[in-house]
């Protein structure tokens, strides 16, 4: 029987990742990404010729994840990596996890980088609890509303989302939570132009002023 092993990869900056993490890339069979093109481009850097590239996302995981187990349970060895950072943390992967668990395979963390210890190792105060927001909804009036819910728990949030809603998400912590509730944003963490911005929801929203950027964001 194979095992299954879960690669962080770099968020950012090429050089953060590990040697385990080399060593497995380059012994498995097969490794698993959301994105052929991206996982070949990773590949390619570390200088890892893989046996086979294989995409799990979100749209083919139900099916792709059946026939992955199967290969597992007849000896093959296989890593899963996500675009960037720690696999299945807000990326594809549970599914088949699940039914590796189920059939007794194996599976196995690789520890590395992820964008949220970035952040939370960053920090100017200390945080002895938070909960983990993740991806908001779409739509302004229901991210609101979810917003307000979990503001009543009186914890601090972490929040991720794609960089072109960095700002419509600033302006609506501001209508939720008030313009002078406290955040440290990070913007392109691990790479040569990462910012960390720590202030008040209204002095944030000045200086980032429509900026784009790969961010994780914690609301104090």
């Amino acid at each position: 029987m194979g095992q299954l092993y879960m690669v962080a990869t770099p968020i950012g900056n090429p050089e953060d990742i590990t040697l385990r993490a080399i060593r497995i890339l380059g012994e498995v069979d097969v490794v698993i990404c959301e994105e052929r093109r991206e996982g070949s481009t990773l590949l390619k850097k570390l200088g890892i010729t893989p046996k086979e590239l294989v995409s799990l996302n979100e749209h083919n995981e139900a099916e792709q994840a059946a026939a992955l187990v199967q290969r597992m349970l007849l000896g093959e060895n296989m890593a899963l990596i996500s675009d960037a950072g720690t696999p299945v943390f807000a990326d594809p992967g549970a599914e088949l996890i699940r039914q590796a668990v189920e059939m007794g395979i194996k599976v196995t963390s690789v520890p590395g980088a992820s964008s949220l210890m970035a952040l939370l190792s960053l920090l100017d105060t200390r945080l002895e609890q938070f909960v983990y927001v993740g991806f908001l909804p779409r739509s302004p009036q229901e991210r609101r509303q979810q917003l307000q819910r979990f503001l009543r728990m009186n914890l601090p949030l972490v929040m991720m989302d794609t960089p072109y809603r960095l700002s419509s998400l600033l302006e609506d912590i501001e209508k939720t939570a008030g313009k002078n509730r406290r955040i440290t944003l990070g913007l392109n963490l691990t790479q040569p132009g990462e910012q960390v911005l720590r202030g008040t929801v209204n002095e944030i929203r000045r200086m980032v002023q429509g900026r784009k950027a790969e961010f994780i964001l914690l609301l104090h």
